[in-house]
């Protein structure tokens, strides 16, 4: 800490990853939130309780803010970033984003899913319980509606989640917030004082 109270090293939640500021401004993490060790979270950046930040994650919250809820799980490789003054990034609660995405300045409600690679633009929202699919491109101010599976570059409906999906989705959460839970018992074991 400095004479004003302000760390002057970069610390993570849970001893993990590489967290820094911007311009002064430091992540806050919440509780039990796992973040693997060579991912980075930079700046303006909320993450809720029991979320996971998977192995080569970049969340940065430079030149606007980005807020993710509880129970999320970023898998690995993503990258999380907005647009300057214009488009904060909102990820709600429960929600699952493969590996390999690109999220960027959008809004993501509550319950949805991401699939691997898919890109996600400015201004763009998933509705909650919405499916992205694999690879999908959703442009710029689109809207994905609640209970709808977009596919493609540009994304678009193919079809509405079906009943079981619904149940894959939130136990999908469910699984990577136990996983993110292990990778904490077993970093805790290894690091003592965490």
């Amino acid at each position: 800490m400095n004479d004003a109270g302000v760390p002057t090293t970069p610390v993570g939640a849970n001893g993990g990853g590489l967290i820094l500021p911007y311009k002064g401004t430091y992540p806050t993490i919440g509780k039990d939130v796992f973040i693997a060790p060579n991912a980075t979270v930079i700046g303006n950046v909320s993450i809720g309780a029991n979320s996971s930040v998977w192995f080569n994650v970049l969340i940065r919250g430079d030149d606007h803010w980005i807020k993710i809820g509880e129970r999320t799980n970023l898998q690995d490789g993503t990258v999380v970033h907005l647009s300057k003054d214009t488009a904060p990034t909102f990820i709600g609660s429960d929600i699952t984003i493969g590996h390999g995405c690109i999220i960027h300045g959008c809004t993501l409600e509550d319950g949805c899913m991401i699939g691997i690679g898919a890109i996600v633009l400015d201004g763009a929202i998933v509705e909650k319980g919405a499916i992205v699919g694999a690879g999908a491109v959703v442009p710029p101010g689109k809207r994905v509606p609640a209970g709808e599976m977009w596919a493609g570059c540009p994304a678009k409906k193919v079809r509405d989640v079906r009943p079981e999906e619904f149940g894959h989705l939130a136990r999908n959460a469910t699984h990577y917030c136990g996983l993110g839970e292990e990778y904490l018992k077993m970093r805790r074991a290894l690091v003592p004082g965490m």
